[in-house]
């Protein structure tokens, strides 16, 4: 339960972090540590070096326009989820946050850190597929953007190089007056979920669906966007049989297997949480009329 040996760095500045990033060999940053310090406990990684970004106040903060909400990568989540105008800009966040871990988890936990680890039943991973999440990435080279697309590799695997930084994150902001929703599954509260789905439903002044976005996560390798069933829900009026839709394309997935859940145990999970959120935020868009 100790760590492999190791050289410690706390930077006081984003371009001293960088500097160091791209000068030390097996370099890792730390930001809330609340998975990277148990790993290294138990010598699953053993990095060369740990780069403290905690002291780094340019990484953290939260900005807002018509269109998005950004977030400094050291943002704790405590602070997001606590935060009044992400409640009434986008409540999914908050509503998925309040499943990650305990208080404790959350008062250290960072935004940055979580999708840099990028744990595909992670809440803030599933948030980053829902909301189109964009990556503002920085190294010693230069600045990227990165779509969720070209961000998401694989499992626990993303496109981040050695050298770089996860500084901060863009997530589209739907019109007030959506409904939406998020599901979990997980043997004990603050678990990671075994199956999770979040949901958002825009109607338009017809009464049917305008807009419409699922995601599905700690099923697959990553968490996927019902892409399919989204764009068959535009049109449609908010019923019950868009439930069992998007409840059966959720069972299509292609599931992962592990020592403690097979893959048939995850789509039908996946399948009665993608029935229950999408139940739920076309509840929330008529008005919490139930279906």
């Amino acid at each position: 339960m100790k760590p492999a040996p190791f050289s410690y760095h706390s930077p006081e500045t984003l371009s001293e972090a960088l500097g160091l990033l791209a000068s030390l060999e097996e370099a890792r940053p730390l930001a809330g540590g609340q998975s990277l310090v148990p790993m290294m406990n138990f010598r699953f990684v053993q990095p060369g070096a740990i780069v403290d970004l905690n002291r780094i106040s340019e990484l953290v903060g939260l900005r807002c326009d018509e269109d998005s909400i950004s977030f400094g990568a050291m943002t704790r989540q405590r602070d997001i989820f606590r935060s009044g105008t992400v409640q009434e800009m986008m409540p999914v966040i908050p509503a998925a946050l309040a499943h990650v871990g305990h208080r404790q988890t959350r008062a250290r936990g960072t935004i940055g850190g979580s999708l840099a680890h990028f744990d595909p039943s992670a809440e803030l991973s599933n948030l980053a597929c829902l909301l189109d999440c964009e990556f503002v990435v920085r190294s010693k080279r230069g600045q990227r953007t990165l779509s969720y697309p070209d961000y998401a590799r694989g499992y626990m695997s993303t496109a981040l190089a050695l050298d770089e930084l996860l500084t901060s994150l863009r997530f589209c902001v739907w019109p007030a007056k959506h409904g939406y929703a998020f599901q979990e599954f997980s043997l004990r509260h603050g678990d990671f979920a075994i199956a999770a789905t979040s949901c958002l439903v825009q109607l338009g002044r017809d009464g049917r669906v305008a807009r419409a976005a699922i995601a599905v996560s700690g099923v697959s390798a990553i968490p996927q966007r019902l892409t399919s069933v989204e764009a068959a829900m535009v049109g449609c009026r908010p019923e019950a049989a868009l439930c069992r839709e998007a409840a059966e394309a959720a069972r299509s997935l292609d599931a992962m297997s592990d020592a403690y859940v097979p893959a048939s145990y995850r789509t039908q999970l996946a399948s009665a949480m993608t029935y229950r959120a999408v139940k739920q935020a076309l509840a929330g868009a008529v008005g919490g009329n139930s279906l």
